[in-house]
């Protein structure tokens, strides 16, 4: 079955960038000239999914601006003469069928996508983190879905983290099935040292079947008194496996000042508008650095 569905949690609170995200969700902090949003939905358009859900909460409907109609500033394109811009800007509303969900309470990663159950219905969906903008020549989602078609399990997808960083994230029993393709056996959300299985982790991305509502529905609090994906996650790869994709893109951790950073820059110097004066700019602000 083919994956024609995507969930894109968009519900937290963005505590590790504040103050900007007090009045702005990090989702909409752009990276040059786009929304962290924008580059999450047009990687799941180009790997040919068809309709969005994005989970938010209150103080969120920025974001639902941002993908409908804006006929005032479309005219004043338009009579100005922008037609290039007029066109991008319509296109912004076209982009997929997008849904939206409110997340009532902030109880975690596994709660929020409890919230897409009627959205996703008997379906495998994939899911896109919010706090992740993933960028690369083969869309990440893509990768993730080609792999659902092929092995028909659930898919996470995985990057090598070091050993001192991944008690942030997860640990995964992997075993290799062929170049960048594991069997995901098992899952620990944020390990402690002595509970590190590899230096494999979940970031960002995976794809699910849909029988994951019902392991979430009945899964205790986990790591932080939230209910965490990860542990129904866990349930499948223990009961009949999943599978770990380590995908070529590059990710960026929009939750994360530095991450943000990372991601004006990379982007910015490769920007077909400004990327050429940005890369000598960049080059002489080096030179003053010590």
């Amino acid at each position: 079955m083919k994956v024609k569905k995507a969930v894109i949690p968009a519900a937290g609170l963005g505590t590790r960038v504040l103050p900007a995200s007090k009045s702005v969700p990090k989702e909409m902090l752009p990276i040059v000239d786009k929304p962290a949003i924008q580059y999450i939905v047009e990687e799941a358009v180009a790997s040919g999914i068809e309709d969005i859900l994005i989970i938010t909460n209150r103080g969120k409907s920025i974001m639902e601006d941002h993908f409908d109609r804006s006929p005032e500033l479309e005219q004043r394109l338009y009579q100005s003469g922008k037609q290039q811009l007029y066109e991008e800007m319509v296109a912004i509303s076209h982009l997929a069928n997008i849904q939206y969900v409110r997340q009532k309470e902030t109880k975690g990663l596994g709660h929020a996508v409890a919230c897409a159950k009627s959205f996703v219905g008997d379906e495998p969906f994939a899911v896109l983190y919010g706090d992740d903008v993933i960028i690369g020549e083969i869309p990440a989602t893509r990768q993730l879905c080609d792999a659902y078609e092929k092995y028909q399990k659930g898919v996470v997808g995985i990057q090598y983290v070091p050993t001192e960083q991944i008690g942030k994230y997860c640990t995964l029993a992997v075993e290799p099935i062929e170049p960048k393709i594991f069997a995901v056996s098992d899952m620990i959300e944020k390990p402690k040292p002595e509970q590190i299985i590899s230096n494999y982790a979940i970031l960002g991305r995976c794809v699910l079947p849909p029988d994951i509502f019902s392991l979430l529905e009945n899964l205790p609090a986990g790591a932080g008194g939230e209910i965490q994906l990860t542990d129904a996650m866990r349930l499948v790869a223990q009961r009949e496996g999943m599978i770990g994709v380590v995908y070529d893109s590059k990710r960026y951790d929009m939750g994360n000042k530095l991450g943000i950073l990372q991601a004006t820059i990379e982007v910015g110097v490769r920007h077909p508008e400004i990327g050429k004066e940005f890369q000598e700019y960049l080059k002489e602000f080096v030179k003053t650095l010590g």
